[in-house]
């Protein structure tokens, strides 16, 4: 429920720990070194300039105490603990942290009433990954919210608007973290390493920038996971020694794509590998596929995209993308990984540098728009099925000219009530043909009906 007094990086008093356990103190040599290095004021944070720099919100309604409630959505490890307990420190707050995963309603009931209790606090609730609290959980906190009885700070690494309550998001100010710079992330190792009291310094290990600038690359911003991957790499090298290219190559191996499957990154990934199959780029294309391929995504579920885009964007420009993208489909169901890979490579690059046409896409919505916006047409006469005699008796069929019987199967004869232009052929690929060979049928039709 609450956390211990955490070390700063650069010196600095802890504030008032009422609520914190009395061994917390003598836990803090067993925490990871994320932990102990973790800033205390808002000016040691690393890498957030855009929402942390002079003059910003942030920072002025820190200063003046005058902040609500406030939602930190980003990435893994950019820093928004680190801010939520600055902000306690640097307001002389009562912090109380809860994760969410472990947390529950009556958890949260024990909280707001303590708060209740003790006022003069100035309570702050942290809530770690508040995306995990269902509605009722998030609706609890609202009258208290409300009443100022807290001050919630929520950290969250979904996107706000899909997963926290709209009533708890209007009332709160949300800030968008970025993941954290490689020179960044660097930055903070090379002061581990030199910080005696809190950091690794005692060991007096070494390591040339070139290697922690490797070793931030691989933990993709998450400030966090490279420190604590930083100590690992410390404590299993003798003292005084030099981190080496060779430390890095177990991590270079064993190094996890930040993919979570079903949430932001599986359709942020997914939505960057469309658009670029889109835009006809296969190099993005073929980047975003092995992303999503690294970090476990349902090989099907590629493949069903892709048969999508056949139809979506490729489409009559080139009519085979959707036979080719289909048989994807088949073989990763009866090939499985890791060869289904290549079939769906196969396939990406067939839709990245098919040549590109909507006009399925358009055709569809314009008769979509037709019907809901127009009277629905009867249908023809001529055109109505002549089975049986009741039908023959209504005269259905009587008239109708059958294609096969004229020039190049045109006979003339219309097939709407009202004709209606509701596809446009593009010039490109296969669709080229077909824009000519609808222009030479319209002149047929015309000289047919003359």
């Amino acid at each position: 429920m609450t956390g211990p007094d955490q070390p700063d990086l650069f010196g600095g008093e802890p504030p008032p720990a009422a609520d914190w356990p009395a061994a917390a103190s003598t836990a803090k040599t067993h925490q990871p070194l994320a932990a102990r290095m973790r800033p205390r004021r808002l000016s040691e944070v690393v890498g957030q300039e855009h929402i942390l720099k002079a003059g910003s919100l942030l920072p002025r309604l820190v200063a003046q105490n005058r902040f609500g409630s406030l939602l930190f959505y980003g990435p893994p490890g950019c820093g928004k603990t680190s801010i939520a307990e600055a902000i306690a420190r640097e307001t002389g707050s009562r912090f109380v942290r809860v994760n969410a995963v472990m947390s529950n309603v009556a958890e949260l009931r024990e909280i707001l009433a303590a708060a209740r209790r003790r006022p003069e606090a100035a309570t702050i609730l942290f809530i770690d990954e508040l995306h995990r609290f269902n509605k009722s959980q998030q609706d609890l906190l609202l009258p208290d919210v409300e009443e100022g009885t807290v001050r919630l700070i929520g950290a969250t690494t979904h996107n706000p608007g899909f997963y926290v309550n709209p009533p708890l998001l209007s009332r709160s100010h949300l800030f968008r973290l970025e993941p954290l710079a490689t020179a960044a992330v660097a930055g903070v190792m090379r002061a581990a390493l030199a910080d005696v009291e809190r950091g690794l310094g005692a060991r007096r290990v070494t390591a040339p920038d070139k290697i922690l600038a490797d070793l931030a690359v691989l933990c993709d911003g998450d400030l966090r996971r490279a420190l604590n991957a930083l100590e690992v790499l410390v404590l299993g090298l003798p003292e005084g020694a030099e981190i080496t290219e060779a430390e890095l190559e177990v991590f270079a191996r064993e190094r996890r794509i930040r993919y979570d499957a079903d949430e932001d990154e599986h359709y942020d990934t997914i939505s960057a590998f469309i658009k670029s199959c889109r835009g006809s780029d296969p190099d993005a294309a073929m980047y975003w596929l092995a992303k999503m391929l690294a970090g476990g995504e349902d090989p099907r579920f590629i493949a069903r995209r892709l048969v999508i885009l056949a139809s979506e964007d490729v489409g009559l420009a080139d009519p085979q993308a959707l036979p080719l993208t289909v048989a994807a489909h088949h073989a990763c169901d009866f090939i499985g990984l890791p060869e289904a890979e290549l079939t769906l490579a196969h396939a990406t690059l067939y839709i990245a540098t098919a040549p590109k046409s909507n006009t399925a896409t358009l055709a569809l919505g314009a008769a979509h728009r037709v019907l809901k916006e127009q009277p629905v047409q009867p249908v023809p006469i001529h055109l109505r099925d002549k089975g049986g005699q009741a039908s023959k008796r209504a005269g259905h069929g009587k008239g109708y000219a059958y294609s096969h019987d004229f020039p190049e199967n045109i006979s003339g004869q219309d097939y709407l009530e009202k004709p209606l232009a509701l596809y446009t052929p593009k010039p490109v690929g296969w669709e080229a043909k077909i824009a000519d060979r609808l222009a030479r049928w319209k002149e047929f039709k015309a000289s047919r009906r003359g």
